[in-house]
């Protein structure tokens, strides 16, 4: 089984290192997991430039993978981490193409930024969220003495110092 997901930001931990955080969809904040997938500096830039719309003079390598697939007659369906293995997320690409549907092994980080240029849909295998997840610390839109933004933002620096990659490695 899968789970359809959102992105729900980046994040650094301690130690500099990039932390995309993806939520099921339909679940409020404060309620449910999340999960974090440590990834590369240049894929998190990939990603934020295509959640924020922000503009680029030349394309980057996700551009240049959509402009690719456009050309190529290709369309990506969707994406799905599949699962982790001793701490490494691994990921699906499932491209509809004139010769059928095809699923290509991706990084998480390339095929979420790859996902976010399209707008194809995020999906996570119910066995690596019930591993790697961890609670959603957020709190609910509806609460009533919600924490500022640098409180919330200092409450996950604490969750970050405390975590490390390897606390996910099965």
């Amino acid at each position: 089984m899968v789970v359809q997901v959102r992105v729900l930001g980046l994040a650094l931990d301690e130690a500099g290192q990039h932390v995309l955080l993806v939520k099921p969809l339909g679940e409020p904040p404060g309620t449910g997991r999340m999960l974090p997938i440590w990834i590369g500096s240049l894929e998190a830039t990939s990603i934020m430039v295509a959640l924020q719309g922000t503009p680029v003079p030349r394309p980057l390598a996700h551009d240049l993978m959509r402009s690719l697939l456009e050309e190529a007659g290709a369309e990506v369906e969707r994406v799905e981490i599949t699962r982790i293995d001793d701490g490494t997320y691994y990921a699906e690409i499932t491209l509809v193409t004139l010769l059928g549907t095809r699923a290509v092994d991706a990084r998480p980080s390339d095929a979420v930024a790859l996902a976010t240029r399209v707008g194809a849909p995020i999906w996570v295998a119910d066995d690596v969220m019930a591993e790697a997840g961890i609670p959603d610390l957020t709190p609910a839109d509806d609460e009533e003495d919600l924490p500022d933004e640098e409180e919330r933002v200092d409450e996950f620096k604490r969750f970050l110092n405390d975590v490390d990659p390897e606390d996910f490695r099965g």
